[in-house]
């Protein structure tokens, strides 16, 4: 029975070394996190042509990041992320982000890494809501807005929680000075991703607002949110 014990116990800290506890701590935060948006998603009870909806835009943003596989960090993922999430919800655009990562990466390979892309693109779907849920008029008018927040959130978002991630898995002891050097390696990536975002923003934008305006109003999508916000 002893013997058995030492056996896990070697095998435990053989998968995860005593000195990186804190990477498997990270991992299980962000799993649970992403079981939260899937429950809250499904208790809400959505309807079919909700969930179709949301299946065609987490389609189209991994099928524009598989498409431009050759252009590192020139994808249209993120935008389209945003779009779903300003036009969605906060679940809805969570979900979507972290699917795209999830899917895309059976293409590009998965790993470690696989969970925080999901964070980081579920996170920058998740605040798009936040910010600019029922605002599509105003970024409609102004575009440049909705544009200049999509290049911080894929530079500083999506940058940070990947650079970070990047310390996190391939150093024994995290330190500031190691996340300070990954950041600035890989600022010239996150900056090209900067800038495809609000380029993809620009041009995608106003034409998926009103194809996505178009298709809640038909079908009554998400009457319930919109009666509540108005308060009718």
């Amino acid at each position: 029975m002893r013997k058995g014990r030492i056996g896990k116990g070697l095998l435990i800290n053989a998968a995860f070394p005593m000195e990186r506890w804190y990477y498997f701590v990270a991992i299980c935060i962000l799993l649970f996190s992403v079981l939260i948006f899937l429950c809250r998603f499904e208790k809400r009870k959505p309807q079919a042509r909700e969930v179709v909806v949301l299946a065609v835009m987490t389609s189209l943003a991994i099928l524009g990041r598989l498409i431009l596989f050759m252009t590192p960090q020139i994808k249209p993922c993120a935008a389209i992320i945003i779009i779903t999430g300003i036009m969605l919800g906060k679940e809805a655009g969570f979900l979507c982000g972290a699917l795209t990562a999830f899917v895309s990466d059976f293409f590009f390979g998965q790993g470690p890494w696989t969970i925080w892309q999901m964070f980081a693109f579920g996170m920058i779907g998740l605040l798009s809501a936040v910010i600019f849920s029922g605002k599509e008029n105003l970024l409609r008018e102004k575009k440049w807005l909705l544009c200049l927040y999509g290049f911080f959130a894929a530079f500083l978002g999506y940058g940070f929680i990947m650079d970070f991630s990047t310390v996190l898995m391939y150093t024994d002891s995290p330190k500031i000075s190691a996340l300070i050097a990954t950041f600035i390696t890989g600022l010239g990536f996150n900056l090209i991703h900067g800038f495809s975002t609000a380029v993809f923003l620009w041009f995608l934008a106003n034409p998926f607002f009103r194809k996505l305006d178009r298709i809640k109003t038909k079908y009554g999508m998400y009457i319930k949110d919109v009666k509540k916000k108005t308060g009718k």
